[in-house]
């Protein structure tokens, strides 16, 4: 399908694999150059290759975005390399899974600073550059620990939530300015970072990982792991002139397995 969208460019923090790779990979074939950060050097340049097999351009720049200097230099960088910004796609991510009495404050700090603050201020970064063309748009993943309790994410829920009110307060701000903001809740997806998680539930529960994939697929009515595409295909919904009057909004990609009713 084709969503009228070559051209443009996107800034896509850690980009370098996971969810985030997936997302630059599937704006990429659309037609979009692709400025991508990410703290590891080699995988950054791995995504860069996949991204530029597909026709499109891609700068991948190392930044640790717990950082607001590494997010100014990116910020300013890639729109000096493309010449502007039609996209920004909030992804980057940390986490520790573990129950609340292990997370210490440098854990909370950091999470944040990782997670929402860097969110905020990208957004705030790019913002100029949006409002002198005319428009943009803002994709925010943030988990669906925003949504529900989960005892070994206890950061996650918080940082998430945080995420899913900041896109409500920024969409006002700029929507004057056309420029829309709008968040993508991942369900259990099939990333190394999860499966970390798994390893720890197992771990606590004397299971193997194998079994606590089964649980968790158990619980999702469409009967199997969310994939990264799966998330990527929402952001690019969110990206593409079919969402031009959708903003403010938190759509999660969860195949079914969130019991809350959100309205």
């Amino acid at each position: 399908m084709n969503f009228d969208l070559q051209g443009k460019v996107a800034l896509v923090t850690g980009g370098s694999r996971g969810i985030g790779r997936a997302i630059a990979v599937a704006l990429a074939a659309q037609g979009i150059d692709i400025a991508l950060c990410g703290r590891t050097k080699e995988t950054l340049a791995q995504a860069a290759d996949e991204i530029r097999a597909l026709g499109a351009q891609a700068w991948p720049m190392v930044a640790d975005v717990s950082r607001l200097e590494d997010i100014q230099s990116f910020v300013g960088e890639a729109v000096g390399a493309a010449g502007r910004t039609d996209i920004l796609i909030n992804n980057a991510v940390t986490s520790m899974s573990a129950p609340f009495d292990e997370q210490t404050d440098e854990h909370w700090r950091y999470h944040i600073d990782v997670k929402l603050m860097a969110y905020i201020r990208c957004a705030r970064e790019v913002l100029p550059h949006m409002q002198a063309q005319g428009g943009g748009r803002i994709v925010n993943i943030g988990g669906m620990t925003a949504r529900i309790a989960a005892p070994l994410r206890v950061t996650n829920g918080i940082v998430n939530a945080g995420v899913a009110n900041f896109t409500k307060q920024f969409a006002g701000h700029v929507a004057a300015h056309n420029i829309t903001v709008n968040c993508v809740h991942p369900g259990t997806t099939a990333t190394d970072r999860m499966l970390q998680g798994f390893e720890r539930q197992a771990r606590d529960a004397n299971l193997s990982v194998a079994e606590i994939e089964a649980r968790q697929i158990a619980e999702i009515p469409m009967g199997r792991l969310i994939k990264p595409q799966d998330i990527a295909a929402a952001a690019l919904f969110f990206c593409s002139p079919m969402a031009d009057i959708i903003t403010g909004q938190s759509i999660a990609v969860d195949g079914g397995s969130a019991s809350s009713v959100n309205y």
